[in-house]
């Protein structure tokens, strides 16, 4: 019952945090933010808010409690973030990340329920899906990213790789960008970044492009010298049945830029991310002019202290 005795704990600590990431949220105008991540051991959760819901991950941990008594203790967990977050029960939706899923089991369809709803996001429109994918949709710790791609986007032709739901492609097009290319293996996922597009009144077919690929093929397809600003976030790994190969980020990271970088322009920018805890750059292998680590300028408020991904800036 240890778990059960410690959510005054959670409780304490929820509020807190909740309090002081409401303030900076409101005073910068943003209404999707991470108020809660794993910090507490006892209570393994990512919590998040998109404006007036509540997205709950539940990361898999050895408990010890019977899956009766698991429920229960959850269901306690949700009537604390109901309460102190001020949610409707049903506003508040709860997924449970299981461990080593890579990222491509972690885009497949877990439910069919499809609650989907519109946010705002720095005065842009994206679809989010809180019921059926482990993930939203909208990856909020790369906010400040997105806004660099924007303002640098002017102008500019654009290769969004891994692109998931296009929200780099958006704010790249909103950037007044010459041309965006985004390409996923998920005709899913594509369909969605069209759909983020619409939403915007970005769509045009002659400018924006999606393409549905496996990167790590596509990437030998690409002409020499072609792009302005290339947006790289990988998974960490990844084996789906539809690539060729299977994708190991460490291994495999100064290949697949490389290739980029012949696709880039002289002076062009790759913004490479990527969530790999133990990821070491080779700088000497990569064909770049600069490499800088940007990891730190491009966390937002709500992720601070808590963000596991690095975040580079590579010019040709």
């Amino acid at each position: 019952m240890q778990y059960t005795d410690k959510l005054p704990m959670f409780e304490n600590r929820l509020v807190k945090v909740f309090r002081h990431l409401k303030k900076t949220a409101r005073r910068q105008n943003i209404t999707c933010y991470r108020v809660y991540d794993r910090d507490l051991p006892e209570f393994l959760f990512s919590i998040e808010v998109y404006e007036d819901h509540v997205f709950v991950a539940e990361y898999d941990h050895r408990h010890g409690m019977e899956e009766a008594e698991h429920e229960q203790w959850l269901e306690a967990c949700i009537g604390i973030i109901s309460k102190v977050m001020e949610v409707e029960d049903e506003k508040i939706y709860v997924r449970q990340r299981k461990r080593k899923a890579n990222r491509q089991s972690q885009y497949e369809k877990r439910d069919e329920e499809k609650y989907e709803f519109n946010v705002q996001e720095d005065g842009l429109t994206f679809k989010v899906n809180l019921s059926d994918y482990l993930d939203s949709g909208l990856f909020l710790d790369h906010r400040i990213a997105r806004h660099m791609v924007r303002m640098d986007a002017k102008d500019k032709k654009v290769l969004n790789l891994f692109c998931y739901t296009g929200s780099f492609s958006v704010y790249a097009a909103a950037g007044d960008a010459a041309m965006v290319t985004s390409v996923d293996l998920s005709k899913t996922y594509l369909q969605w970044a069209e759909d983020n597009m619409k939403l915007n009144n970005l769509y045009d077919p002659a400018k924006h492009q999606f393409e549905h690929a496996d990167v790590l093929q596509y990437l030998d397809t690409l002409k020499l010298n072609t792009y302005d600003l290339v947006v790289l976030d990988p998974p960490t790994f990844s084996n789906s049945k539809r690539m060729k190969d299977f994708l190991d980020i460490q291994r495999d990271h100064v290949d697949i830029l490389n290739k980029v970088l012949l696709a880039t322009k002289k002076g062009g920018t790759i913004i490479f991310s990527n969530n790999y805890r133990k990821f070491e750059l080779d700088t000497p292998n990569i064909n770049a002019t600069s490499i800088q680590d940007i990891t730190k300028q491009t966390i937002p408020f709500d992720f601070e202290g808590k963000i596991i991904r690095k975040c580079y800036k590579i010019i040709k």
